[in-house]
């Protein structure tokens, strides 16, 4: 992605401020490319760059595949090298122990991401034992 000429790049400290001021991941998108201008992309396996999207239109579908995008990156991501912190997978066992304390996990990944985390980390016999679900 390049927004005139040069490539979109989110730092750490610029991604903090969109996720403590604007919610989702493609609203994050659609605020940023709205402020800074919208990108040219090269989709996998084309010779040339895509022209700025300038219908709505044309900007969702970019937003829709950048997010798809995204949730495919993350899931890799989740299954080869995410591990949960320490002490969290005991803190939900002792938790999911007591019948005086309902426990729920909630997530704002996409559902697919989320099913990946719940898959390799939190694993489905856990969070069947969980009183709310919310991802």
């Amino acid at each position: 992605l390049k927004i005139k000429g040069e490539p979109v790049v989110w730092t750490e400290e610029y991604y903090d401020v969109l996720q403590n001021t604007i919610g989702g991941g493609k609203p994050k998108m659609r605020w940023h490319f709205g402020h800074e201008g919208w990108p040219t992309y090269r989709p996998e396996g084309a010779k040339e760059d895509v022209p700025v999207p300038i219908q709505p239109e044309e900007q969702s579908e970019l937003i829709d595949a950048l997010q798809d995008q995204k949730t495919v990156l993350y899931k890799k991501l989740v299954s080869e090298v995410a591990e949960a912190r320490p002490g969290v997978l005991s803190l939900m066992d002792e938790g999911l122990g007591r019948p005086d304390i309902a426990m729920g996990i909630c997530s704002a990944a996409t559902k697919a991401g989320f099913e990946q985390v719940v898959n390799s980390i939190v694993q489905e016999d856990r969070l069947g034992r969980f009183d709310v679900v919310k991802a």
